[in-house]
């Protein structure tokens, strides 16, 4: 079988209140990456500014932006400059009170070669993500590219395997989840740990269950909380790439920012389902329960 190899470029980013301090920095990690031969530059999500959702703040509205709008014309504009595939994450303003958690996919050329909005939106202590963002719509649709369909999900959608697996039945040759995801600095180092292998676990999980690769991309560093109320989160990174078998191709360090290149052979994905038929023997006649909240009243 002919290899299909791409170049992958993951930016893995601290970040701080200056928005436009945050997109010179991707700016400039973006071209580093390209000059390695990156084909496919994946960012983090909301990398325009701090994880904003440790509180509920109505002011922090005023950070959203229509799409299109001034965030995707720069990061179009770099997609063209450097002739790659970008996969952004944007604070979107739909209409005044509808906001969206939503990703934007670039191509070669600059155009938007399409969106995903984040279905699976967490309200928990620090990650408030109900009060700013409103379920996605767009249901799960595989972003068509000049390298490849893409399987773009959000953070908090890495841990539900059918988000993954409507993914891979529409087609997608990969995963991808641009994440802010970290800890309580107040948690046990055991609890740090564990939280860590089941984040890395259930992505890798995606992976062998649909045979294709799964890219993950994380913040890193400490984010104070504004309110005071908590310790903020310290974003562990740990961004990864796994391939169609679940195996560790790569990931980046827990504590510091860095651009990781790979290259990734989506021809395996073929070989792999080969041997591995998961997807010829779903029983889909009797998964009908599976649409159900629970089973039991």
């Amino acid at each position: 079988m002919k290899k299909k190899e791409i170049r992958v470029g993951l930016i893995q980013q601290s970040n701080t209140a200056a928005v436009d301090d945050n997109k010179a920095k991707l700016a400039a990690n973006i071209a580093d990456c390209a000059a390695q031969g990156a084909e496919l530059v994946v960012l983090q999500e909301l990398h325009n500014s701090l994880y904003f959702c440790q509180t509920e703040d109505v002011d922090l509205f005023d950070l959203a932006e229509p799409i299109p709008g001034p965030s995707t014309e720069f990061y179009g504009q770099l997609a063209k400059k450097h002739k790659i595939v970008l996969v952004t994450s944007l604070f979107e303003k739909r209409a005044p009170g509808l906001y969206h958690n939503t990703a934007v996919v670039f191509d070669t050329d600059g155009s938007m070669a399409g969106k995903y909005r984040k279905m699976h939106i967490p309200d928990d202590p620090g990650f408030y993500e109900k009060f700013y963002f409103t379920p996605g719509d767009l249901g799960f649709q595989p972003i068509q590219t000049s390298v490849g369909k893409l399987g773009v999900l959000v953070c908090w959608d890495q841990w539900y395997p059918e988000a993954a697996r409507l993914m891979a039945m529409a087609g997608a040759e990969m995963l991808i989840y641009p994440t802010a995801i970290g800890w309580d600095p107040r948690d046990t180092a055991d609890e740090q740990s564990r939280q860590q292998n089941a984040w890395i676990t259930i992505q890798r999980s995606h992976a062998v269950a649909n045979g294709i690769p799964v890219i993950s991309v994380n913040r890193v560093g400490l984010e104070d909380d504004p309110s005071g109320s908590s310790a903020g989160i310290q974003f562990w990174g740990n961004s990864f790439v796994a391939g169609p078998q679940g195996e560790l191709l790569a990931h980046t360090s827990s504590e510091r920012e860095e651009n990781l290149l790979i290259n990734i052979d989506l021809s395996r994905s073929e070989d792999v389902r080969r041997i591995w038929p998961f997807l010829r023997d779903r029983r889909i006649e009797n998964y009908g329960a599976i649409t159900k909240r629970f089973l039991i009243d």
